[in-house]
């Protein structure tokens, strides 16, 4: 079995931006090879130092040239194809010996690297994966600080050993370029921007990435000190005419969203509401849940108790009245006995006319609890809420009755509480005047959260003592069924 042959980038000089997967592959390989010059450095080896471990070989790829003068017969070409064509054969030897072997490349090894001239020979005859790496490209926009392009730019790379009149041309109709490969060629490169009327705007990274690292504009670079690993820039146009504007919140109107969190947990919130939540300068809810929100130190969160919820609607808008991005959280949706309606109506007053507010939906609990059950909201229902605290009994019960004489489902939001234990036992003898005791219950608590419980029980069975306001309770009609393994659902055909 041969061995396999991994080029791998190691990034620009920095060797923590030798990726994950090259450091692995280098740490595991029985033979390390690498390109240098006569004097035996290699910046390559360099790079990957931290990442060798002791016993592997060392193939050291020594160039026999370093300018386009030499003495072999065939000139600088050939003795360039010498070298691939021995260096080629010492890794298929240990290759055809069954071993690993990393080849490593700077940067990127097939971004101007020299492992590409070794893949063309190897890889059609073993197998072969290249390790891409950090460009010095990008490691020189990123030392600048200043993006390449954006939006429809084009980006231009040029070696430096072109022609001056063809880089002229090149950089005079380009968006944004790179020059690489100076060092003696800097003095025609620098010529070429001053010629295409583009100097001003260039700039000049020399070994980016490391503690060596210089960053100069173009224009006051001197060309007898430039060594062949740094490049000219020519970055976006936008980035050259944009005004940073400042960071501070903007003056006026803010905004606020009345955000539903759903029932419980990050897997019920909606995109949208993630958005919402994460572009917020202030948070504003009942403690437990705006306790579901992750903290963030950037933002402000004001939190209050459950039953002030006109006070905690006109203090969100007042907020937003001031410039802040307000997200006031519901559990569920927040238009179904939630935070909507309180805000929108303290939004109504005239202080705060121009403060615009907008309902981001959210998971109801009628939908969590009937999705674990099966689908008893499969044909028509309603959704009534048992608590008295803002409408009389009467009115409750005048809804139960109506609500049962026309066969429909029951959704019963808040149906007990540790003070309010007569409503549901009140509502069950309401339904019993008009269904079956046999009609299934589905009594869901803590839907999505840890101390979830899916009751399926008939109405004439129903245990209040078993409810409480943690939990949501689906009364059917006379059409709901319940299957032999307890799946709940209401045909959508009615009798």
């Amino acid at each position: 079995m041969t061995g396999r042959l991994y080029g791998v980038g190691v990034g620009p000089g920095d060797p923590e931006l030798v990726t994950v997967k090259a450091a692995r592959l280098i740490g595991a390989a029985d033979v390390v090879a690498y390109h240098s010059a006569r004097h035996g450095r290699s910046i390559a080896r360099a790079i990957a130092a931290p990442y060798l471990r002791g016993g592997q070989v060392e193939e050291q790829l020594v160039y026999p040239v370093t300018t386009e003068t030499t003495d072999h017969p065939g000139g600088y070409k050939g003795a360039l194809e010498e070298f691939y064509a021995d260096c080629t054969a010492r890794l298929a030897a240990h290759l055809n010996a069954g071993r690993t072997v990393v080849v490593l490349s700077e940067g990127d090894p097939l971004f101007y690297g020299s492992y590409m001239h070794l893949h063309k020979r190897l890889a059609p005859h073993y197998p072969a994966e290249v390790v891409p790496g950090v460009t010095s490209l990008s490691a020189a926009a990123a030392a600048a600080g200043r993006p390449l392009v954006e939006r429809e730019e084009t980006l231009t790379v040029l070696p430096g050993t072109l022609p001056g009149d063809e880089l002229t041309e090149r950089l005079r109709s380009a968006d944004a370029a790179a020059v690489l490969k100076l060092g003696r060629t800097f003095p025609k490169v620098r010529q070429a921007f001053e010629d295409a009327g583009r100097l001003g705007d260039g700039w000049y990274v020399e070994r980016a990435a490391t503690d060596r690292q210089r960053v100069e504009p173009l224009a006051d670079v001197d060309p007898a000190d430039v060594p062949y690993m740094s490049l000219a820039l020519l970055t976006s146009p936008a980035e050259q005419t944009f005004t940073a504007p400042s960071p501070a919140r903007p003056e006026g109107p803010g905004g606020v969203a009345v955000v539903g969190l759903g029932p419980a947990g990050r897997p019920w919130l909606t995109p949208e509401a993630q958005d919402v939540l994460a572009s917020a300068t202030d948070l504003v809810g009942y403690g437990p849940y705006l306790d579901r929100v992750p903290p963030n130190p950037r933002q402000r969160r004001h939190s209050t108790g459950n039953r002030v919820e006109a006070d905690r609607a006109r203090h969100a808008l007042a907020l937003a009245r001031d410039g802040a991005r307000v997200a006031v959280v519901s559990s569920g949706d927040p238009g179904v006995f939630a935070m909507a309606t309180a805000v929108l109506e303290a939004a109504a007053e005239d202080e705060f006319a121009g403060v615009p507010v907008r309902i981001v939906p959210g998971l109801t609990a009628a939908q969590a609890v009937a999705a674990r059950a099966g689908a008893p909201l499969g044909h028509d229902f309603c959704v009534l809420s048992l608590s008295d605290l803002l409408k009389p009994w009467d009115a409750i019960a005048r809804r139960i009755t109506a609500a049962a004489e026309a066969d429909l489902v029951l959704a019963l939001y808040n149906p007990s509480s540790s003070r309010r234990r007569h409503q549901l036992p009140a509502a069950r003898d309401l339904l019993l005047e008009h269904r079956s005791p046999e009609t299934p219950v589905v009594i869901g608590r803590d839907v999505g959260g840890p101390e979830e419980s899916v009751t399926v029980t008939t109405l004439g069975k129903l245990d209040p003592d078993l409810v409480d306001m943690r939990c949501l309770v689906i009364v059917g009609s006379s059409t709901t069924r319940v299957t032999g393994r307890g799946v709940v659902y209401t045909p959508r055909r009615y009798p």
